[in-house]
């Protein structure tokens, strides 16, 4: 029987709503039907594993947080600066920040990676694909910084965007100052 993708896509949602509410340990088939509202069952008839509903979560993931091509083409045309560098930055914060559970998700999936080296290699892929992209819109988009650039950014923004989902340590800063601050730190002037 074909699998049904706009029901495959809704399972997913529902799983990464059940990992970001639950945790790692909350998440099963019954709970993604029960979140999906579906007969019990269907999770599992999708995804017959756990490692293969992990597995599209993952994917799932990649599409909600990742860069349109839309936003990509809306910073095509500008000059290469640190303040198209620092827009884009702010643009990964946004969508992080704005899809809460599907980035929950993914920290909670890191945290259990810790525990499973299967899933620790799925997430190592994952985030080297993430940061060849960074990588490789920076290059195209002629701006400043590399690949150790970047990986810092990675690290500093993971760091900021979890601070902002958790408890912030300093709330009252805005989210575009930090990023502000991070750009003027780690990318050198022109």
């Amino acid at each position: 029987m074909a699998k049904n993708e706009a029901r495959r896509s809704a399972l997913a949602d529902a799983g990464i709503a059940v990992l970001a509410r639950e945790g790692s340990r909350g998440l099963t088939h019954r709970a993604v039907d029960d979140e999906a509202q579906v007969p019990t069952g269907t999770a599992s008839n999708y995804f017959r594993t756990r490692d293969a509903l992990v597995s599209a979560l993952l994917e799932r993931i990649w599409i909600r947080l990742g860069a349109t091509a839309e936003d990509l083409a809306l910073r095509a045309p500008r000059e290469p600066s640190r303040a198209l560098f620092a827009d884009y930055t702010r643009d990964i914060v946004r969508r992080l920040t704005a899809d809460r559970a599907a980035t929950l998700a993914l920290f909670e999936l890191r945290l259990e990676a810790t525990r499973r080296p299967a899933l620790a290699a799925a997430l190592a892929q994952w985030q080297q694909a993430s940061l060849d992209a960074d990588v490789a819109f920076n290059t195209a988009a002629g701006l400043p910084g590399g690949r150790a650039e970047i990986a810092l950014f990675h690290y500093a923004v993971e760091g900021l965007v979890f601070d902002r989902l958790t408890s912030p340590i300093d709330p009252g800063t805005p989210t575009d100052d930090v990023v502000d601050a991070l750009v003027a730190g780690l990318l050198p002037q022109a």
